[in-house]
């Protein structure tokens, strides 16, 4: 499966905005971990790009219905499948790779920072610092729909330091935020 592919199915099954920049913003992040550790980018990108795309059409059975779908209708490795089911803790499934810890990892933080941004007078999560992301993740309140505990959890699934988790899908989200707007407009 190319990106290509992925981005069409994507926009064809989730109609809103939010959601599809919240999926362009988990494949970045992802990108950018798999860039990190000398892994295979282009599987870290397309399970980011699609571990949602089933959310809003199938919430009930999200991400069970999404999986059953990719297996059937795309070449999408079974690494890339057991990860977008194990990203979800009501499938119970486990989290054996580093893919799939990877993705459960970045999954709610890019949230809290899609969030920072929206705040700023310019919207744009480039001129989020690390500082006052920070500050937004101790502030329960600010984006309450957040798991902290899950941001936290993930990190620790890594092995990386909280703060340097914030600090890596902080800048792997400003490293693509001209990308995502001409993926958002097509």
């Amino acid at each position: 499966m190319t990106r290509e592919e992925a981005l069409a199915l994507m926009q064809a099954h989730t109609p809103s905005e939010s959601l599809r920049r919240h999926m362009l913003n988990v494949e970045a992040a992802m990108r950018w971990y798999a860039r990190l550790w000398h892994e295979d980018e282009e599987l870290y990108g397309l399970t980011g790009l699609l571990h949602d795309f089933d959310y809003e059409s199938h919430p009930e059975e999200h991400p069970t219905w999404g999986v059953a779908y990719l297996r059937e209708h795309t070449d999408l490795p079974a690494a890339a499948l057991e990860a977008i089911l194990g990203h979800a803790p009501a499938t119970g499934v486990p989290r054996r790779t580093r893919l799939a810890r990877t993705l459960f990892a970045v999954d709610e933080l890019t949230g809290l920072v899609q969030a920072a941004a929206l705040i700023r007078p310019d919207r744009d999560v480039r001129g989020v610092t690390l500082s006052s992301l920070n500050k937004r993740f101790r502030t329960r309140s600010f984006a309450a729909g957040v798991s902290r505990e899950e941001v936290e959890q993930g990190a620790r699934e890594l092995g990386v330091d909280l703060d340097t988790h914030l600090g890596n899908v902080l800048q792997a989200m400003q490293g693509e935020a001209a990308t995502h707007e001409t993926d958002l407009a097509t």
